[in-house]
């Protein structure tokens, strides 16, 4: 038989929504390339989705219900039928809310897969079940926030605006690990003769195609930004023009902020000579068309809203939102082409009921109460790996009288846990609907593939356990395919003009955000930089939350180019690529430890102990230590991954992770402690 082509999406969580092509001999995909037709990412993929194949048909996918049979953690099950655990799921739910009442149970989802239909398919249910809600705030809400303050609605540039830029300021983002194709414009603009400058904490896998490399203190940017302002009204290389025009509050931050951040005080603060900030400064301030692009990193610090706020302001200042180049791109926002109400289902809420932030998972776990949480529902997402303060998490996860069901592809470090696990698909194997919030592309899949084993969707699963609970509401007798519908039929200004065969096809088409020079979605019609309405008017400089800690070395979470957090570790290929679970040092600070490379050192603070192996580097400042993706537990050199070393506290807005904003210290040998 021969083999058929077939368009489909990367479903994981990144900004670039790459278009693929999968080749499918008897019912198995045999290759996956990218869509030379996607008009964005242009047939290339990332190292992760090259033989995308060997994940969809992994030896260790689950093939059936499994229901534990040993100690929680153990990993001992035995099989059951889909019939069998859902009756136990509702049996055992009826039960909880019985005693304790709906809240008690808790979902737990996030973005293992980015599609419309299959991320959001619990919500219908949880509402209608009234079960405690989840903030899902793990990734970048103080970004949103931050930047929302002062540029409010207004539509980002299109993500290849930015060749036409003479100089392009990367901020806070490992563009080659985490937006692999937003380096194509970047790459385009540099050929005409752009300048690319890196701004970030370690000199990462990005920092080769740049031209300067500028290392800030982790959680200072808000000082470097204000300490650019600072020298731009100085050295009198504002856009007076566009200032009086287009910006409401330049003299405000002028006259009661700016002179506070003279680049001497800046150097202080953020480790960065006073001449590099003058350098920085005067490129960017004598740059004909400068683009800005901050990563979601720069948020994940306790001040990371105010820091996003404070960077809007940088193109503002220079006149850069009304050239070319688009100024800066923060998010592309195209949910909002969407009524995702038809998936989400508000009005399904029996009342009022409490939210728990995904970030406090672990404390959601072993001290919430009134009631408690005692049953756990994860869908594509693995907290005990990517929740921060994993100890917490795990100690909650131990808990006998905790019932934790996890719909997963493979035995992950949750699914350990489970006392039921249920057969998840991927994204070949079933429809959906996908956006990005790095392009304004959208693009429908179809199942190429049929299912593996037993697994069912995500939308499958909860239209089973709405038949199981009795509940009746339409929405749940739909197919996926209805409710992309559903969500395509709806107008919105952004989907005129989409040609709808073509989507219907399997190919990807493009939003049109209607973006306009010179507007600005506002409510003053302005770029805000002063924003009345907020009980912090003006941008300033906040420290992040480690700031007063005594441990000597900052931890930088990292994202990694063959992972995706904890995604994609199932691959032993990637893995080898991978090494092995690093932590990295400046030489200085090994030295001063008596360490060397490939060491055995264990990273400690007051949450916890993790091992790693040394990698000793000059990639990395003194006072930070480096550790790039989120491993399982199975492939690390202890019994705990980076996020024990990670806490519970939430940014200043949104409440954010803060992944960034912790410190530890580093000594010799194996962990004394879990």
């Amino acid at each position: 038989m021969a083999a058929t082509s077939h368009r489909s999406v990367c479903p994981y969580d990144c900004p670039d929504a790459c278009g693929l092509v999968v080749q499918v001999e008897h019912g198995r995909a045999v290759a996956v390339t990218g869509d030379p037709e996607h008009p964005f990412t242009r047939g290339a993929l990332c190292p992760k989705m090259n033989r995308y194949q060997d994940t969809v048909h992994h030896p260790e996918r689950l093939m059936t219900p499994l229901r534990r049979t040993g100690p929680k953690g153990t990993g001992a099950f035995a099989p059951v039928s889909w019939e069998e655990a859902t009756a136990e799921i509702a049996e055992r739910w009826r039960g909880i809310i019985a005693r304790h009442g709906a809240e008690a149970i808790l979902p737990y989802s996030y973005a293992g897969t980015m599609g419309l239909v299959q991320r959001n398919a619990g919500h219908a249910f949880f509402q209608r079940l009234g079960a405690s809600r989840l903030d899902r705030t793990i990734c970048s809400p103080a970004k949103d926030a931050g930047w929302s303050l002062v540029m409010g609605k207004t539509p980002a540039p299109h993500p290849d605006a930015c060749a036409a830029s003479d100089l392009i300021l990367l901020w806070g983002i490992n563009a080659a690990a985490t937006n692999v194709h937003g380096l194509h414009a970047v790459r385009e603009a540099k050929r005409k003769g752009a300048q690319v400058w890196l701004v970030d904490t370690y000199a990462h896998a990005t920092a080769p195609l740049c031209d300067r490399v500028v290392l800030v203190k982790p959680g200072t940017d808000g000082a470097l930004a204000l300490g650019i302002l600072h020298l731009l009204d100085r050295l009198g290389l504002c856009d007076e023009v566009f200032l009086a025009a287009h910006v409401q509050g330049a003299a405000e931050l002028r006259t009661r902020i700016l002179p506070d951040y003279p680049p001497e005080r800046v150097e202080v603060i953020t480790g960065v000579p006073t001449e590099t900030i003058r350098a920085l400064a005067e490129a960017y301030g004598r740059a004909r068309d400068p683009h800005l692009r901050p990563g979601n990193g720069l948020s994940r610090y306790g001040n990371g809203a105010m820091t996003l706020r404070t960077l809007a302001c940088l193109p503002a200042f220079v006149g850069a939102y009304a050239k070319p180049g688009g100024g800066a791109f923060a998010s592309t926002s195209t949910g909002q082409a969407f009524p995702m109400q038809r998936i989400t289902r508000e009005d399904l809420l029996p009342g009022p009921v409490r939210t728990v932030n995904m970030n406090r998972l672990g404390w959601a776990l072993t001290e919430l109460s009134d009631p408690p949480v005692a049953s756990l529902y994860v869908y594509h997402s693995n907290p005990a790996a990517v929740a921060p303060d994993q100890n917490a998490v795990l100690r909650g996860l131990a808990r006998e009288d905790l019932f934790t069901v996890v719909h997963e592809r493979f035995l992950t470090d949750t699914a350990l846990w489970a006392d039921l696990v249920l057969p998840a698909t991927s994204s070949l194997e079933h429809a959906d609907l996908y956006r990005s919030y790095g392009t304004y592309c959208i693009q429908r899949a179809k199942a190429v593939v049929p299912p593996v084993g037993q697994s069912r969707s995500n939308w499958e699963v909860f239209q089973g356990l709405a038949r199981a609970m009795g509940f009746t509401d339409p929405v749940f007798a739909q197919s996926a395919d209805d409710l992309i519908e559903a969500l395509l039929t709806e107008p919105h200004p952004w989907r005129e003009g989409v040609d709808r065969a073509r989507l219907a096809a399997g190919f990807a088409v493009e939003l049109d955000p209607k973006r306009e020079a010179l507007r600005f979605e506002t409510p003053s019609g302005k770029v805000e930089v002063l924003n009345s309405r907020d009980p912090e008017p003006l941008p300033r400089y906040l420290p992040p939350h480690s700031a007063g800690d005594p441990h000597p070395l900052q931890l930088v979470t990292a994202p990694a180019v063959q992972a995706l957090n904890s995604t994609f570790h199932e691959r032993e290929a990637l893995r080898r690529r991978m090494g092995t679970m690093a932590l990295q040092l400046n030489p200085a600070e090994a030295a001063a430890r008596g360490l060397t490379e490939g060491d055995p050192v264990t990273a400690f603070n007051g949450l916890g102990e993790v091992a790693f192996t040394l990698k000793v580097t000059d990639k990395v400042p003194l006072g930070v230590a480096v550790a790039e993706g989120v491993w399982w537990r199975r492939f690390a050199p202890g019994n705990r991954t980076v996020n024990a070393l990670t806490s519970q506290r939430l940014t200043d807005r949104g409440g954010g992770s803060t992944f960034y904003d912790n410190r530890v210290d580093v000594r010799a040998g194996e962990p004394v402690t879990p």
